[in-house]
């Protein structure tokens, strides 16, 4: 199973803040980082975040060492958006980057992740 696999990921559960860089081909201008907090466990390694009016599935999900690819699928009011996924973990913080295709384009989201403490019950 994949949480057996899970479960020697270099991973520390608990809260984490996310930082996301958005590169789009053809914008002038650099996005601004958006930072966010999110509950990571070995069961649930894929740090997102929650749309409002997105459904969003997860196609494939793999974990090999500390890294965690996915495929996931989303329904937006504007169609479908494909997001293929890739985070390393490196104890209490993680590196990633997220492939978004939507609307006939392909958006870049860099991730940082750092651990800030236990999750909220």
């Amino acid at each position: 199973s994949s949480y057996a696999i899970a479960a020697n990921t270099n991973m520390k559960e608990g809260l984490w803040e996310i930082t996301v860089q958005m590169e789009m081909p053809g914008m002038p201008m650099k996005m601004p980082p958006q930072t966010f907090t999110h509950c990571l466990t070995k069961k649930d390694m894929v740090p997102q975040k929650a749309e409002p009016g997105h459904e969003c599935k997860m196609i494939k999900h793999d974990t090999k060492g500390d890294t965690v690819t996915w495929v996931m699928e989303c329904k937006t009011p504007e169609g479908i958006a494909v997001n293929n996924g890739m985070v390393t973990y490196k104890g209490n913080s993680f590196d990633g980057v997220v492939k978004v295709k939507h609307a006939g384009m392909e958006i870049t989201q860099n991730m940082k992740g750092r651990w800030i403490g236990q999750c909220k019950k």
